[in-house]
């Protein structure tokens, strides 16, 4: 029975495989590849749940293969099944193949049709992926891939304004919750020293041992799981961004933010939580900000003009029920209540348009005036805070994303060809550091260490802030790699042939990347990042590929290079708060610069006026 657990990941591998595939004006196939997917799968889990059902429930592990070994480091795959993962895995399959036979007819004739079942078939791979994962790294692949899915999915009409605004503003916040997980990884890699697995985590006794041995590491283990959670699961003050994802198709949005995606932060808790359940800091946090979710997001509903917007805040307002359950052990209550608010919440919003006729028509002719309650000041300041989402998004703007962006823009005035003498002559320098560092003290290293993570993040936000050039931006990026490596490398030298792996890596997909954009000025002139040029109109194959560039440089999973980043970050030791702190920054800006320049180049409205243009309005 324990070796049918893989099927579940390898049924959505090939059926993502053969939807890729497949031509464009075979619309019927791609949904029958999607459909067929999903159906195997559920009858595949139907006979799975039988027999683990008549063994007694048990909890099954199974190692599949190592990818990397080295001393320090054991990066595997391994899938684990139990009652979360049984209920997840059933729910998310039921729907999705639900939505995939409505989205048959949905997206018909659509110019997006094999993009939109592609995309959709990445999402249930990587949820699958992620439901059946036995360890951190196993998890991350699934987490990444629901990610960059949910981006594509946002953008699906990608000629548009808002819907690629949006996408951005939706990935950037993702990536927040993707950089507080791997600083879980981090914290844990160093707690354990090894790669642990959820199984292990069930030893309550040993995991209390280490708990008490070491508090104050635990309690960021747990504190940046919770973070993670709350981004991937809009707790507040990460709620806003859900109404922005609405943006896509309506069987996407149902799949995506009305059930599935959304609760994946909930599965996160749900499988860690033997760990942070002895921490009632911790307990403490989530109950908190859980009653606070559920206030702030039921208030929002009730005010929000926007059907898929109200739908989406009450959805948000169980989960924030939902995360308060799990602080307080309920956890058979939490997995029905994720049950019932997933099939729900996708079932409203498919059905919005009708049931949004109705409910006007019947406010038309049975409208009650409300009565009084509440002071008149109380109830329109709450009114006022709903309806602006409790100022989130500006929040968020302000004081997240605007400093630094600000602080990119002043790197932009600094004298270039000084400032680049300077890095190149520390590049240099530390290269010679790397090759001696037997013959320097530790605090030496340790110095040139944390400048060489600021000189990453700094290449980093100028990137992030860059106008005149993607080509530019790109380059800038690409060095940000490179003193990221020198960093971790002068702080504890690592063997030649990791850091070859890594940077071969790095130079594949960084000269895909260049050699694309190279193209692209041959043929359009024109590649400034100042407005969007929708270049995806008549290159959308230019358009994949620089996509994959971006994602490989990123450290996507579909690249060695995220074995590569995982393995360096092992050699940052626990009590370097600074180094990890510098390159946390660098990784969460690295993937927002990146998006940033294929999403000014390649998507929007198009810049050609004898192509349909959607204006900002639409």
């Amino acid at each position: 029975m324990v070796e049918l657990i893989q099927f579940f990941a390898y049924i959505p591998l090939l059926g993502f495989a053969m939807s890729v595939l497949q031509k464009k004006k075979h619309e019927k196939s791609l949904a029958a590849i999607l459909i067929a997917t999903a159906g195997a799968q559920f009858l595949l889990l139907s006979y799975m749940l039988f027999h683990w059902v008549k063994a007694g429930i048990p909890n099954l592990d199974i190692r599949q293969f190592t990818v990397l070994d080295t001393p320090q480091f054991d990066f595997y795959i391994d899938f684990y099944f139990d009652k979360t993962t049984a209920v997840f895995l059933l729910v998310g399959t039921i729907l999705t193949l639900l939505v995939s036979i409505f989205s048959k007819y949905y997206i018909h004739r659509e110019a997006g049709y094999k993009r939109y079942f592609n995309n959709i078939q990445l999402f249930f791979f990587g949820f699958s992926l992620l439901v059946v994962s036995g360890n951190f790294e196993t998890f991350f692949i699934g987490w990444e891939m629901v990610g960059i899915s949910s981006f594509l999915l946002i953008s699906f009409y990608r000629d548009r304004y808002l819907p690629v605004k949006n996408a951005m503003k939706v990935v950037s916040l993702y990536r927040l919750g993707d950089v507080f997980l791997i600083l879980a990884m981090w914290f844990n890699h160093h707690l354990w020293h090894s790669n642990i697995s959820f199984s292990q985590l069930n030893d309550l006794a040993t995991v209390a041992s280490k708990i008490n041995d070491h508090y104050i590491l635990a309690l960021m283990i747990g504190l940046a799981l919770f973070l993670g959670a709350s981004v991937k699961s809009a707790i507040f003050p990460f709620s806003s961004w859900v109404s922005r994802a609405m943006e896509g198709p309506s069987s996407s949005s149902a799949i995506f933010y009305g059930s599935l995606s959304i609760h994946l932060g909930i599965f996160l808790l749900l499988r860690t939580y033997p760990f942070w359940e002895q921490l009632t800091i911790v307990k403490t946090v989530i109950i908190v900000f859980g009653v606070i979710t559920c206030i702030s997001s039921n208030t929002i509903a009730s005010t929000q003009p926007a059907v898929k917007t109200k739908i989406a805040y009450a959805s948000i307002t169980q989960i924030g029920l939902i995360a308060i359950e799990l602080a307080l052990g309920w956890h058979n209550l939490a997995l029905l209540h994720f049950a019932g608010n997933a099939f729900l919440r996708a079932y409203q919003i498919l059905v919005s348009p009708s049931v949004l006729g109705y409910l006007i028509h019947n406010q038309l002719f049975h409208f009650t005036p409300r009565k009084e309650g509440l002071p008149n000041r109380l109830i329109n300041t709450i009114y006022m805070l709903s309806i602006k989402e409790y100022n989130m998004d500006l929040a968020h703007y302000h004081y997240l994303w605007k400093p630094f962006k600000r602080f990119g823009n002043l790197l932009g005035k600094l004298n270039q060809k000084f400032a680049l003498l300077i890095v190149f002559i520390l590049f240099v320098w530390g290269i010679y550091l790397d090759i001696n560092t037997s013959t320097f003290s530790e605090w030496v290293l340790d110095f040139f260490a944390i400048i060489y993570s600021i000189l990453s993040l700094l290449f980093i936000l100028s990137s992030f802030s860059e106008r005149a050039s993607g080509k530019n931006a790109w380059n800038k990026v690409m060095v940000a790699h490179l003193f990221i490596t020198l960093s971790i490398s002068v702080n504890s030298h690592i063997p030649y042939r990791y850091l070859f792996l890594y940077l071969g890596f790095i130079a594949f997909f960084g000269i895909l990347g260049l050699l694309s954009l190279i193209n692209l000025e041959k043929t359009e002139k024109d590649i400034s990042l100042n407005q969007y040029h929708g270049n995806s109109y008549e290159y959308s194959g230019a358009a994949v590929v620089f996509l994959i560039a971006c994602l490989g440089l990123v450290g996507f999973p579909i690249s060695p290079l995220y074995v590569g980043l995982d393995l360096l970050l092992t050699y940052i030791e626990s009590h370097q708060y600074f180094l990890i702190g510098f390159t946390a920054l660098s990784l969460l800006f690295i993937e927002i610069a990146l998006l940033r320049i294929y999403t000014r180049l390649f998507c929007g409205q198009h810049k050609k006026t004898h192509h349909p243009i959607a204006y900002k309005s639409s």
